[in-house]
């Protein structure tokens, strides 16, 4: 697996974090239900953003070598105030420099519990880069506002879902993983405004031993087309198929198979 520069991931997180802020303090309403998470409110959603922000950030302050339960980090679920926009501002924006704060201090390599990949500070700051990014689409996609995001920070996201795909489909962790074996299945994801530099063209095999992939430009039994943005989302499962801009080439079935089959809530 490859990795972004760590500095890049940190400001991604500080400069995600600061998106979220604005979404929340823009007169949103904190009870809208979020559509692509319908068990969550908007509230929720956010608390559930910050609370594994901070709870990673003691992970890696801590250098903890085995998981640290939820209920030791300091206001992990959030401040007490509910409904309170001002309040739930102020505790993201700690929580965003604390976590930065302990990725920064650590730097990409110290020795930290894991729950998959290395075991690293540097896998943190990857994680929750990501996490974000998908979090962050979630509340835009609740609140109407505009969303994107960095092309390295979208295609590298793709390539971390794969690799966690494959990380439960070899331990079993989701019984789900069973179902994605499928010879002569494949997928090729194709972003349709990046450059040649990014190389942002996937191929995801589904065979007798598992899921494969590797970018590039091949053929493949599906091809979902379309913004990289807008690939990244349909794929992590928060835009439709349909949405404008995105384009389905193939036999549409295998797509949505694979969608209905990795799943991690």
């Amino acid at each position: 697996m490859t990795y972004l520069a760590h500095d890049r991931y940190c400001d991604e997180i500080a400069l995600q974090v600061g998106q979220l802020r604005e979404l929340i303090t823009s007169g949103a309403d904190l009870s809208a239900t979020v559509p692509t998470c319908p068990e969550w409110s908007l509230e929720q959603l956010v608390r559930h953003m910050g609370g594994a922000l901070r709870w990673s950030g003691t992970v890696v302050r801590e250098r903890a070598q085995e998981m640290i339960p939820t209920d030791r980090v300091p206001l992990g679920g959030g401040p007490e105030a509910r409904g309170d926009a001002a309040a739930l501002d102020a505790w993201l924006a700690d929580t965003g420099e604390l976590l930065v704060g302990a990725l920064r201090e650590a730097g990409p390599e110290a020795r930290v519990w894991s729950w998959t990949g290395p075991a690293t500070s540097g896998f943190w700051a990857r994680r929750m880069t990501h996490e974000i990014t998908v979090h962050r689409a979630d509340a835009a996609l609740t609140t109407g506002a505009p969303y994107d995001v960095a092309a390295d920070i979208a295609a590298d996201a793709l390539d971390e879902w794969l690799e966690l795909v494959q990380w439960v489909q070899r331990t079993g962790a989701r019984e789900w993983a069973a179902e994605l074996r499928a010879p002569g299945r494949s997928i090729h994801l194709h972003a349709t405004d990046a450059g040649p530099e990014l190389n942002a063209e996937w191929l995801v095999e589904m065979g007798e031993d598992g899921v494969s992939w590797r970018r590039g430009h091949e053929k493949a039994t599906v091809a979902l087309r379309g913004p990289l943005t807008s690939v990244l989302l349909a794929f992590y499962r928060r835009l439709p198929l349909d949405t404008p801009g995105l384009d389905v080439v193939g036999e549409r079935a295998v797509l949505e198979f694979w969608l209905e089959n990795t799943n991690f809530g």
